[in-house]
């Protein structure tokens, strides 16, 4: 019975490289980067991805060894107990501290980029989460978020392709986190605070924004739509909201 729990464990550690091997192949994998610094974050997961998964397969193959060898039912020798190695401790505490600092110095980078590096402009944009919707305002004819001809939409996110968009980020009531997976992007929204956030988007399309923390009973609810467009379909669209908008009022 002792090998056969034995193999059972072994399972774990095979099955699970398996599943990271096929599933990139089989589309169960990060959704597609359109952002210019996606690259860097992916990079950063895949390389915590290998470290994290050779220390897990080697841990599980002693783990393993060690349930075969010191099987019960095989081995009658009686139980002998030691005080341990002071150096083995040693060891195994410099090592995973010696691995957390290099992995902490090796993003400083691609942490500058994405959150200390803020490009000297105006907003292009303003979200703000509250609950259950993500509450989107722009600019009007003045430049200027804020004033009375802000342009003003709920869950629908547009920016063009290719230009710097830099994003400020609130909460009108609980804490939020705007995630757009394809950007690469995740945040917290914190009431009291204004965030900055920027990127660039490299492509077309239509994607995700959803709320990454667990925000009230109508958490699930809250998602919204970021539509990558042209620079010129993005003023039609803009100019569009506005008319609609002075419509209104």
């Amino acid at each position: 019975m002792g090998k056969f729990w034995t193999l059972l464990f072994l399972l774990v550690p095979i099955l699970g490289v398996l599943c990271f091997a096929l599933a990139p192949g089989m589309n169960y994998w990060l959704p597609e980067d359109i952002s210019e610094h996606g690259h860097q974050i992916d990079h950063l997961f895949m390389f915590c991805l290998v470290l994290t998964g050779v220390v897990f397969v080697a841990t599980e193959a002693v783990l393993c060894w060690f349930m075969w060898k010191y099987d019960a039912q095989h081995n009658k020798e009686a139980v002998k107990y030691s005080h341990g190695s002071h150096n083995l401790e040693v060891i195994w505490t410099i090592v995973p501290a010696a691995t957390l600092l290099f992995i902490a110095i090796y993003q400083m980078n691609a942490w500058a980029d994405v959150k200390i590096r803020e490009p000297d402009m105006p907003a292009t944009v303003e979200v703000t989460g509250r609950q259950f919707e993500w509450r989107i305002r722009y600019p009007g004819p003045d430049g200027q978020i804020g004033t009375l001809d802000d342009i003003h939409t709920v869950n629908d996110l547009h920016i063009p392709v290719n230009e710097q968009i830099l994003l400020n980020l609130k909460s009108m009531d609980v804490l939020h986190d705007f995630f757009v997976p394809h950007l690469r992007i995740k945040q917290d929204a914190v009431p009291g605070n204004t965030i900055p956030m920027w990127f660039t988007a490299r492509k077309n399309g239509t994607y995700d924004i959803v709320c990454a923390e667990l925000c009230g009973w109508g958490h699930y609810k809250m998602k919204g739509r970021l539509t990558v467009e042209s620079a010129e379909d993005y003023k039609a669209w803009l100019d569009k909201l506005a008319q609609d908008q002075k419509a209104t009022q």
